[in-house]
């Protein structure tokens, strides 16, 4: 994972979601899905320019299936906003630069 993001798992979403004190946006994704490699750069950039305001991080459906399946991932890319612990919003599908802002905005 290069840049800014985050690399997420079971083992570590926990402390670094949940407990995170500032909003975490979440991409869902795996190396197989066209659409999820084609939002990448665009989340790429959302991590540096939103750095020390929001933490984004990525989770690999494939390799953890459980964290998908808890937040009622059916398809992919799907990018949710975690706020306090708790789902604040979500996006599902290939979406614009401009609408990823505006979830991470609306909760800043």
């Amino acid at each position: 994972m290069a840049g800014q993001t985050k690399t997420l798992t079971k083992g570590n979403f926990e402390s670094e979601v949940l407990k995170a004190e500032k909003p975490v946006l979440v991409d869902f994704w795996a190396t197989w899905c066209g659409p999820c490699r084609m939002i990448a750069p665009t989340v790429e950039e959302l991590a540096e320019e939103y750095a020390g305001k929001v933490v984004v991080g990525k989770v690999d459906v494939d390799e953890n299936p459980e964290l998908a399946q808890a937040y009622g991932v059916m398809s992919i890319p799907t990018l949710i906003l975690f706020k306090d612990g708790k789902v604040a919003n979500q996006n599902v599908g290939l979406s614009t630069k401009r609408a990823l802002i505006k979830l991470i905005e609306d909760h800043l």
